[in-house]
């Protein structure tokens, strides 16, 4: 591996922080406005990405199976359902807009 291939972990927690704002955005969801809970997430979703290659999610945990693991990749695949239901998904990374008034 280059040397220009090697992130930090600032840079890749950067990048994972701009991945989820584009994504709360395209889909209508905002972050979670607690800077300590968001920068958590941010920092294990870039951790699991770089330790297994995908960006799991930090709350759930792996089974090693990676066809069942496919389930919990940031977004997973409870999320929608959880923040309908919820407000937020179990993370605490994705929450409804705030309502209007």
């Amino acid at each position: 591996m280059g040397e220009s291939e090697i992130m930090t972990d600032d840079e890749e927690e950067k990048q994972m922080l701009a991945w989820a704002a584009g994504y709360a955005k395209k889909h209508g969801y905002r972050l979670n406005p607690e800077e300590k809970r968001l920068t958590g997430v941010i920092k294990g979703l870039a951790k699991n990405k770089q330790r297994f290659g995908e960006q799991y999610c930090p709350c759930r945990i792996r089974s090693g199976d990676l066809d069942k693991d496919k389930n919990i990749i940031c977004p997973c695949i409870y999320h929608d359902q959880e923040i309908t239901e919820e407000g937020s998904c179990h993370c605490n990374l994705f929450f409804s807009e705030e309502p209007s008034g």
